[in-house]
């Protein structure tokens, strides 16, 4: 008993003692925020991670407190323009929780699992052909293909006054359009018009995996990233690995293929095999569809739901639409020609971005200044652009509220571009952001000119949770053919 009772009397003297270390004795200790944050790394994320809300809290701490909002006994939240530049764009290495993204296992470390700076410039700049804008647009011809199937399912759902659900079939267009880009081959989601082998419904649990393990990264290793979860056929979405493995195994078969991705990606290892590993291709060819689902079906689902709670704006929208005499599946380059098409979908990527949590840096061995104030090393430094996207000083004092309009002046539209970064910003921005304002602007231009679209229930409204990616659920709505499409 009294062995036990030493024990004890230890470990609460080691507590105390780190307690009063972090809270008070720390460099950050003049730094305001929530109390249980100033001594522990992630209990009051993990509580926000539970409420589903991340990004409320974290806008809530910087109305209050300002442009420092110390979230974690580490990490700091900075909320001011001059953060994208000094943190996002710096080449300070990433913080550790970007290592839960290697998926399947440990063994592929794509970009975004990369918290190396300098190795994730490496790997990017082997990469670079296959996302290009010139490479990307040679697929809009199958990404037509899949927004003409799209259509024909939304038309016969119509018909036959089914609710469609939308988080479903924004999620089935992504992935079949991501297959197209990187591997010249649909997964079938759109054609099956289901969700084949859970694929969409386990992104659910992927997404809370990786924003609860986020925070203990060396779990991952013994759990998703252990290399006996894939040998024995457990990874969740295992039917989007199968098909793009089975798909990089085929190309060794098939002499003509198209320049998609993953041929571009070929092409770089043949050209530079000293700066290059094979890995790297299955590596990036499965994270783009780990990263570009849910982010594009947010948005898309994001857009449509703000645009048809707003009347008026989609009267305008729609007579510009219907006044351009688009082709059958509009171009991306008729979208470009189109100031309100442009404006809605900008303000749904600034209300509504597709990742809520903080993106982080650590602060390099010699320390750094940010905003005039000075970080040790090794202290973590996080940008949230959800509470980016909302100061009023940049936005305008409606930045909380979805307004288009506010794009439509090209002088403010200039200045508020330039701190946008719903895309992320510096090396870590998202590689795939050409394919998906591909997609985004084709699609949104679509359905708003072919359908008319209603909520079953207006008055419930939707739903979402941040578990790093905001998708939203929970609102099935009416679609029907427009009569003057």
């Amino acid at each position: 008993m009294s062995v036990l009772l030493i024990i004890l009397a230890a470990a609460a003297v080691v507590l105390s003692t780190t307690f009063v270390r972090r809270r008070y004795f720390s460099p950050l200790s003049n730094i305001p925020g929530p109390f249980v944050a100033s001594f522990s790394a992630s209990l009051w994320h993990l509580f926000h991670i539970y409420t589903g809300h991340v990004e409320e809290a974290v806008i809530k701490q910087h109305q209050k407190h300002g442009t420092f909002v110390r979230i974690g006994y580490n990490e700091v939240s900075i909320c001011d323009a001059s953060a994208i530049r000094q943190v996002l764009m710096s080449h300070m290495d990433k913080g550790p929780t970007y290592a839960i993204f290697s998926m399947p296992d440990k063994r592929y470390v794509n970009q975004m699992a990369e918290v190396h700076c300098s190795e994730h410039m490496r790997k990017a700049k082997n990469l670079a052909a296959g996302y290009s804008v010139t490479n990307v647009i040679k697929t809009e011809p199958f990404i037509d293909g899949a927004l003409q199937l799209l259509r024909a399912q939304l038309e016969k759902l119509g018909s036959s006054k089914s609710p469609v659900m939308f988080e479903q079939w924004f999620n089935y267009l992504a992935f079949d359009v991501l297959g197209e880009a990187t591997f010249s081959q649909t997964f079938g989601f759109l054609e099956a018009g289901k969700d084949i082998g859970d694929t969409v419904s386990n992104n659910v649990f992927l997404r809370l995996y990786i924003s609860i393990l986020g925070h203990f990264p060396w779990a991952h290793d013994y759990l998703l990233a252990n290399p006996l979860i894939e040998y024995f056929n457990l990874t969740p979405s295992m039917h989007v690995f199968d098909t793009c493995m089975a798909a990089i195994k085929s190309r060794s078969l098939n002499p003509e293929v198209r320049k998609d991705m993953l041929e571009q990606w070929k092409d770089q290892l043949s050209k530079y095999p000293d700066r290059m590993d094979e890995i790297e291709i299955v590596t990036n060819a499965v994270g783009n569809l780990g990263a570009g689902s849910d982010t594009v079906s947010s948005v898309l689902q994001a857009f449509v739901y703000y645009m048809i709670r707003e009347p008026e704006m989609l009267a305008l929208l729609r007579k510009e639409l219907d006044s351009a005499h688009l082709a059958d599946i509009p171009t991306f380059e008729e979208t470009q020609n189109l100031p309100i098409l442009q404006a809605c979908i900008k303000e749904t990527l600034r209300v509504h971005p597709p990742v809520g949590f903080g993106l982080t840096r650590v602060a390099p061995a010699e320390g750094v200044t940010i905003c005039n104030r000075r970080f040790e090393p090794g202290t973590i430094l996080s940008v949230n652009i959800w509470a980016m996207h909302q100061m009023t000083s940049l936005f305008g004092e409606d930045a909380a509220t979805f307004n288009p309009r506010r794009w439509l002046d090209p002088a403010r539209a200039s200045k508020m571009n330039s701190v946008m970064i719903a895309f992320g910003a510096g090396y870590n921005q998202c590689p795939g952001q050409n394919l998906a304002k591909l997609e985004l602007y084709k699609t949104c231009s679509m359905l708003m000119r072919d359908f008319d679209i209603e909520m079953v229930d207006p008055v419930k409204g939707w739903r979402y949770e941040n578990y790093f990616t905001v998708a939203p659920h929970g609102w099935p709505c009416v679609v029907r053919r427009r009569k003057d499409s």
